[in-house]
């Protein structure tokens, strides 16, 4: 024990004792948290030495603050220097080189491969001097468009291992907006695969590739991993290579490259309300520090755990909680490359019954499809490996948690509702598993060096119990630093509705215990079964084909997928009345411009959206349409032609989805 504070049990203590996280109890929790709030540099500092291997470890924490954003961005352990890698892999190798560092779960049950961490550094080494052959530097972009494969894992820390910036783009999304982010970053490289797998469906991920690279001319080369042999991808001379015969030969052993704690590790596109993605910008020391505690602590890792989070690499729950905070802890991570009903609804319990899970961190809307069956495929697996259950990417109404915790944790598994952004890099504000006394459906408490402050619409403080915009007042080490290319987009983003605060862009509730409730957006970006994508990419797409003439998009609560999307479309005058017609090209401009993940759930042809005499459309009005509340318009007196409103209510009444 410390001698100094002897309920702080001292990190080599509790790792002998078998977890990686002092916090077990909430007289700990409230110690820590005040700690983090009376010394936010030293506590991190202890933190950052304590759990990420410096090549020079850092003498100071933080640099910046949120007054001076614009002009100073914020920085954390700046005269540190590390390679991400080395902390994941390199530094295992004494103790771990045969423990599981990734166990990887195939589209089809019982198609597994487990990778040791000697295995997996190995096979980073090869893709990093594969890389390095192909002509990648440090400083330079290469995107990853892949599927859940372990090489995508393998791809991002071979590009961190030569100081390479990754950007991940998901498997889903459309060749346009994969042109984009490569023209927003000036990849040089991408690393993708011939096709994914998921559901029993391959994913043309080589073929897309293709399509976004057309006229292109920044991408020198393209790698590409063959999943199914038997599927034919056509392969561009000079310009694409297979990784089996460029990573494969490949040596072993390759040196890490040093670089500085604020160096860019990876950049993550994120849907924005202009309709243009935000390439949000994470970096090395900080991020590796807050990932590295906040699973560690989150989940009460121990040293057996069988750890599975079922989220996909392109997002950032899979940067933070599949790839880097598990691997820079030393756990045994699972990554699930199917869905959870395929090839039936048990795939879940199954897979944790055979690989004797023990953490399972998944999504609100997999819960709910899966509650939907009831508790006959849950009850057929022994699921008394599993300790602590998670959840990610958006609230979790209290009768899904119940479900999840009575019947998926037998009501003895601590449940974890995780709040977090991708632009926070790790978790916020969240129970701690061995700690917390959970509330259905709340998020809880802090996390230690997270600040929040509870704001009115103009920014006064709220004080007790309230609801309003969430805010956080002061740095924390995982926060991204800035949008690539446009700082000034990051601090308007971010920075200017609240002078001198971080703003979420959530809504949230405070109760009288102090515990928050996420209550959603209050901006114009929906989050649909925990993916981010912007009302403003829905109307785009809509206003792109000859037929509709104006759109407006909004979010409505849906039973599975947490929101929905309901589209407002206004024909144009010669578009004719074939309207199942219109609506299946509106629904696949969509999917075309965004991805197979991108739906609209409702299709509303309106005569005009209302709007004020500037010209200004009214969402809020529309978005209590969708939500079924058209008697809490308020004053739409203000309106250009208020009469517009009685016809939307009308045709929403009862409502027929196209």
């Amino acid at each position: 024990m410390n001698e100094e504070r002897p309920d702080i049990i001292d990190v080599d203590e509790w790792v002998r004792e078998g977890s990686r996280s002092p916090i077990q109890t909430m007289a700990a929790y409230r110690e820590h948290w005040a700690r983090a709030e009376a010394d936010p540099d030293g506590y991190w500092l202890a933190q950052a030495k304590q759990r990420v291997q410096w090549r020079k470890q850092p003498s100071y924490g933080l640099e910046g603050n949120f007054s001076s954003v614009r002009d100073s961005p914020i920085a954390w352990f700046g005269d540190g220097e590390l390679n991400v890698t080395e902390s994941c892999l390199d530094r295992h190798l004494e103790t771990r080189a045969d423990k599981t560092a990734i166990l990887w779960e195939g589209d089809e049950p019982g198609d597994t491969r487990s990778l040791s961490y000697r295995e997996l550094h190995e096979a980073v080494c090869r893709c990093a001097n594969a890389l390095r052959e192909l002509g990648l530097e440090k400083g330079e972009r290469a995107i990853i468009y892949m599927g859940m494969v372990p090489e995508a894992a393998i791809a991002m820390l071979a590009c961190a291992r030569l100081g390479a910036v990754h950007s991940v783009v998901f498997g889903g999304f459309s060749a346009e907006a994969l042109r984009d982010r490569v023209r927003d970053c000036g990849a040089s490289l991408i690393i993708t695969q011939d096709v994914g797998k998921r559901g029993s469906k391959n994913i043309p991920l080589k073929q897309t590739t293709n399509a976004a690279l057309e006229g292109e001319h920044g991408v020198r080369k393209v790698l590409v991993f063959q999943r199914d042999p038997s599927v034919e991808v056509e392969m561009k001379a000079g310009r694409d290579l297979w990784w089996h015969e460029a990573v494969d030969k490949a040596s072993p052993s390759c040196e890490a490259v040093c670089c500085a704690a604020e160096d860019p590790l990876f950049i993550l596109y994120t849907s924005g309300s202009t309709g243009r993605p935000k390439g949000l910008v994470h970096t090395c020391g900080g991020y590796l520090t807050w990932t590295a505690y906040t699973h560690a602590v989150t989940f009460d890792l121990r040293e057996d755990d069988v750890y599975a989070c079922v989220a996909d690499v392109g997002w950032i729950t899979g940067h933070s909680y599949i790839v880097y905070g598990p691997l820079c802890n030393g756990a045994t991570s699972l990554m699930f490359e199917s869905i959870p009903t395929y090839p039936e609804v048990d795939r879940y319990w199954d897979m944790v019954e055979r690989h004797k899970i023990s953490v399972f961190y998944t999504a609100p809307t997999a819960i709910r499809v899966l509650a939907a069956h009831g508790e006959g495929p849950v009850r057929k697996h022994d699921l008394s490996s599993l300790r602590v259950l998670g959840t990610v990417g958006e609230p979790i109404d209290p009768a899904a948690w119940r479900w999840y915790h009575e019947v998926v944790g037998q009501g003895r598994c601590a449940v974890v509702d995780t709040w977090w952004q991708t632009e926070t890099g790790g978790h916020c504000i969240t129970p701690i598993a061995p700690a917390t006394p959970a509330k259905p459906g709340s998020a809880t408490l802090p996390v230690p060096g997270i600040m929040p402050m509870m704001v009115d619409a103009e920014g006064a403080p709220q004080i007790g119990p309230a609801e309003g915009r969430l805010c956080i007042v002061y740095p924390w080490p995982g926060m991204a630093r800035t949008v690539w290319g446009d700082h000034g987009r990051y601090v308007a983003t971010y920075f200017d509705t609240f002078k001198s605060m971080y703003f979420t862009g959530d809504g949230a509730r405070r109760d009288s215990d102090g515990y928050y409730w996420i209550t959603g957006r209050v901006d114009d970006v929906l989050n649909i079964s925990g993916h981010r994508m912007g009302t403003a990419e829905f109307e785009s797409a809509l206003i792109a084909i000859d037929e509709i003439a104006e759109a407006a998009v909004v979010g409505y609560p849906h039973p599975v997928k947490g929101q929905g999307v309901h589209a407002y479309a206004v024909l144009q005058p010669d578009a004719g009345d074939d309207l199942d017609a219109i609506g299946k090209h509106a629904h696949a401009a969509v999917r075309e411009a965004i991805g197979a993940h991108a739906r609209i759930d409702r299709l509303q042809f309106v005569p005009g959206l209302p709007k004020t005499r500037s010209g200004k459309c009214m969402r809020r009005i529309l978005r209590k349409i969708a939500e079924g509340e058209p008697e809490r318009l308020g004053d739409v007196s203000t309106l250009a032609d208020p009469s517009v409103v009685e016809v939307i209510v009308e045709g929403a009444k009862p409502f027929t989805s196209r």
